[in-house]
């Protein structure tokens, strides 16, 4: 192989890194695991999901990108709540109908999501519009299993809050109206510049900053953490 092939150099760095997430994640009474590729990290999330669960979605560009949400389709064993689900066109259902599946969401066996950014010492940070997936993430599912590509492993909470102003932000206000037609996301700021200015407007997405530190003793084990050893998500 060439020198120039730095495949094998970044493997064994994403790996080491997740490794170090993963045993402080533990500390804090949550889950974690390591999946090398997106192949592994569907697969790992399938098996943490038992049959006849009523599994929930929360908004997630990496759960796609993974395919999961059609892979528990297809294997017919759940039923899934999906407010995200989208038509030929790109269309999220009708909002009553996004609304009612968020709130029976805290019902869920099992709750799927991804996180803004995670830290080195095993915090997730995480920033919502209508708080749904975040709320989610903190309580009601009894089980909750997050997925998160490499390129979002930080440093500490601060930088995770600057990656998500900075990154997740202005992309996703973008992704939101590129290809889910949310046309009042073209009068954001970060839409237009591509820079948060740490607006009001109405539709802003940055409404609800969440840091999770860790679990109750009675909660243990309830969040895993898939880290994927690939760039995914925004």
């Amino acid at each position: 192989m060439k020198e120039t092939d730095s495949r094998p150099e970044r493997a064994i760095y994403n790996e080491r890194r997740a490794e170090r997430v993963i045993k402080n994640l533990e500390k804090r009474l949550m889950n974690g695991l390591y999946a090398a590729t997106a192949a592994d990290a569907r697969d790992a999330i399938l098996a943490l999901i038992p049959p006849g669960a009523l599994v929930a979605r929360g908004d997630s560009l990496t759960l796609a990108q993974l395919g999961v949400p059609q892979a528990i389709r297809e294997r017919g064993q759940n039923e899934l709540l999906d407010p995200f689900e989208e038509d030929e066109d790109g269309n999220w259902p009708p909002s009553d109908l996004r609304d009612k599946m968020m709130l029976d969401t805290f019902s869920a066996d099992v709750f799927i999501a991804g996180t803004n950014a995670i830290t080195l010492d095993g915090k997730l940070v995480n920033v919502d519009g209508s708080g749904n997936r975040v709320a989610a993430m903190i309580y009601g599912p009894k089980k909750v299993i997050l997925a998160v590509g490499v390129n979002k492993i930080v440093e500490n909470a601060e930088e995770g809050r600057q990656r998500v102003r900075d990154i997740a932000a202005p992309l996703n206000t973008q992704r939101h109206l590129l290809h889910h037609h949310d046309a009042p996301m073209a009068d954001l700021p970060c839409v237009k510049t591509g820079v948060c200015a740490d607006c009001r407007l109405p539709y802003r997405i940055c409404n609800y900053v969440v840091t999770i530190e860790g679990a109750m003793a009675f909660h243990e084990g309830r969040i895993t953490v898939v880290i994927v050893g690939e760039e995914l998500g925004l």
